[in-house]
């Protein structure tokens, strides 16, 4: 009987260890497994909405913020949330239509916790630099007014990629990359290639008039290699070492991805 009960207590030992220990085992019980981060990704949105004489506003391109999220959070990654002015972050009226929306970006709209992080978001003099990877500008007609001369998110991305990070950007929040240096005061894209929301994509979204600079010759003014995709508004991404930029709002997923398999290849 004793030998028996031993027994018993030996099977619920083993037991106990492999579902404590095996996150496999884990998540298929259904316990909530927190596995470690591998770092963290500064996250950057705008805080611009008007536009010049359209009566809709831009802001922030939701599926450009919620696909990145979604797979660097996958892959191990922890985000904070920053923009120009720090605080609300107005989203892109066109981008809420339901031709652009997949599951997860609804599912991310009605998270009140992910919605307070929107409007909550950190100003550019609480970001301490040397704590991020990486960082990501996302898109959206507004960051071609507010991310272009910030001073202080040009000194956060420059001392990101200084330490060995990456800086990385998607549609017009390529336009944050425009003001960045290197150690020699050289654009930090002179000579790199790119990518960004092409000229093509902007006439036909009908948004030409209404911004205040392209971004594609801007790109080239400052000596950067510019290529886009043949077909506007599919998925494109450029990734020239540490400088990695999409082309369109189609382009998130996959900036995301290349984004993360650099990050693995850094020590």
């Amino acid at each position: 009987m004793l030998q028996r009960w031993n027994l018993q207590k030996w099977w619920i030992s083993l037991f106990m260890l492999v579902f404590s220990v095996n996150p496999v085992f884990a998540a298929e019980s259904g316990q909530n497994v927190h596995a470690p981060s591998l770092g963290k990704i500064l996250v950057v949105m705008t805080n611009h909405s008007a536009y010049p004489t359209r009566s809709d506003h831009t802001g922030l391109w939701l599926t450009e913020l919620t696909h990145f999220y979604d797979i660097a959070q996958a892959a191990g990654y922890d985000m904070d949330f920053v923009s120009p002015q720090g605080g609300a972050v107005p989203l892109d009226e066109r981008s809420l239509k339901p031709i652009y929306l997949d599951k997860s970006a609804k599912a991310h709209l009605a998270d009140p916790k992910f919605m307070q992080r929107l409007n909550t978001t950190l100003a550019p003099k609480a970001i301490d630099p040397s704590r991020y990877k990486a960082i990501y500008y996302t898109g959206g007609h507004g960051t071609m007014w507010d991310f272009p001369n910030n001073e202080d998110l040009k000194k956060i991305s420059e001392q990101i990629y200084q330490q060995g990070g990456v800086v990385s950007a998607v549609c017009h929040g390529v336009g944050g990359l425009l003001s960045l240096q290197d150690n020699q005061g050289k654009a930090l894209i002179a000579g790199r290639t790119v990518t960004g929301f092409a000229n093509i994509e902007e006439t036909l979204s009908g948004i030409k008039s209404q911004v205040p600079f392209s971004l594609q010759d801007g790109l080239v003014q400052r000596g950067a290699h510019y290529k886009r995709a043949w077909v506007p508004f599919t998925s494109y991404v450029v990734v020239d070492d540490r400088i990695i930029t999409g082309q369109n709002p189609q382009s998130s997923k996959e900036i995301a991805e290349a984004v993360v398999k650099r990050l693995a290849t850094l020590k």
